[in-house]
């Protein structure tokens, strides 16, 4: 597929569409699971989401408050826009082969050595830098790495990075592109309170788009109050409240910016250890979610946030034998009662909480069946066959690759990069 037809159909389609005024958005698509496990929730942030379910099935009740005007403070996407752009993505999936639309669904771990290659094989849907990626390098070497990467992609890439700020810094970490790293949540807040989270959210923006990356990996959602938590320091530090008030400013700041945002790690890591090194199990009531942890996911949902990053923790309350990342029940929750219908994404799938749970080809496939629509890799030369083949066996439908694939879609053309 060549960039022209891109250009042909924006040319001869969408402008008459743009000129006449004409549709209505609907949904393209809800979560893939048939069941749904339901909770109601209140149009501000902040209130509580209720009830919690009984069990680990997925129950229906109250459908939740739908706000059409719950959007960002300055978004200028409106129901027409957003009508257009799935009638856009839909018509280039028209297009796309199996293995390109399997390959969208792959934002993968950077390869520097076969990227050229890997994009040219498996139609990547994008890749994300680390630290080691940066090293040695300098603002311009890396803008004209991104550059070859995406003039060799057919469909423009998500280049992402997890520029959080404090302990986690891809980038900023190199005096070649920052002076210094980017202070954490807590510290720029206790300088500067909001004020300061604003004025970081828009640094960190320019910096990483200036570059060629559109997407940063943040921001952390978790609640998190005590130090002793793994995931305290990278989080903002106070109880729900507040840390929903820091998501929506974060997630409105990075949307007038038009870079792309990435909540995580839902359902919420609570006190639990590094899922990078092996499994971890949450038994925390599901009341504790529904008061606390997924407020500030609500809010950012709410806020217009992009994407959702699902844990590898498992959620007993939820689903006692799957990592949240691989359970449909998680993904319910998030489509049918916080009501997302952006991008859902999985933690890294090599990370050893996985590993203890299935083989690198089998997680691909249940991270699909579960309801993600990116898959975060870096074993993707083993998985991205595993889910072709899945298909072709008729273990995975087409139709359900259809679904992701218009949502990753959905996000390039919002972003500007398709």
């Amino acid at each position: 597929m060549k960039l022209y037809k891109y250009m042909v159909f924006h040319t001869f389609f969408l402008l008459p569409l743009l000129l006449t005024g004409c549709g209505k958005y609907v949904p393209y698509i809800s979560s893939p699971n048939t069941e749904s496990t339901g909770i109601s929730q209140q149009a501000s942030s902040g209130t509580e989401v209720s009830p919690a379910p009984q069990s680990t099935e997925a129950t229906a009740e109250t459908e939740p408050e739908k706000t059409p005007d719950s959007g960002a403070a300055g978004q200028t996407e409106s129901p027409l826009s957003q009508d257009l752009y799935e009638t856009r993505a839909r018509e280039l999936l028209s297009s796309m082969t199996l293995e390109e639309k399997v390959g969208q669904m792959f934002f993968v771990r950077l390869r520097k050595d076969s990227a050229i290659e890997d994009i040219k094989t498996y139609h990547l849907g994008g890749f994300i830098l680390f630290g080691d990626d940066f090293k040695d390098e300098t603002k311009d070497s890396i803008k004209e790495l991104i550059k070859s990467y995406q003039s060799t992609s057919s469909i423009p890439l998500l280049i992402g990075a997890d520029e959080e700020g404090g302990t986690v810094c891809r980038v900023s970490k190199h005096t070649a592109f920052r002076s210094e790293p980017f202070q954490s949540p807590q510290d720029l807040y206790k300088q500067g309170g909001m004020d300061a989270i604003r004025t970081d959210t828009r640094e960190k923006a320019a910096l990483l788009l200036g570059l060629g990356i559109n997407v940063n990996l943040a921001p952390v959602c978790d609640v998190s109050s005590d130090p002793n938590d793994f995931i305290y320091r990278r989080s903002f530090g106070q109880e729900a409240g507040a840390t929903a008030d820091y998501v929506k400013t974060v997630i409105e700041e990075m949307k007038k910016e038009r870079i792309g945002s990435t909540l995580k790690h839902f359902p919420g890591y609570g006190s639990n250890g590094d899922t990078h090194t092996g499994s971890a199990t949450d038994t925390r009531n599901y009341d504790q979610f529904v008061r606390s942890d997924f407020l500030p996911f609500q809010t950012g949902i709410q806020a217009g946030a992009d994407s959702v990053l699902v844990s590898h923790n498992i959620v007993t309350s939820i689903d006692e034998q799957s990592p949240a990342s691989l359970s449909p029940a998680v993904h319910d929750i998030l489509r049918e009662a916080l009501d997302f219908q952006g991008v859902i994404m999985t933690d890294d799938l090599s990370m050893e909480a996985i590993k203890d749970h299935t083989s690198d080809a089998d997680a691909a496939v249940l991270a699909i069946t579960a309801g993600n629509d990116l898959l975060v890799a870096t074993d993707f030369d083993t998985q991205i066959p595993a889910v072709l083949n899945s298909v072709n066996n008729g273990i995975l439908t087409e139709e359900r690759i259809n679904a992701s694939v218009v949502r990753v879609l959905v996000w390039k053309l919002k972003l500007g990069i398709l």
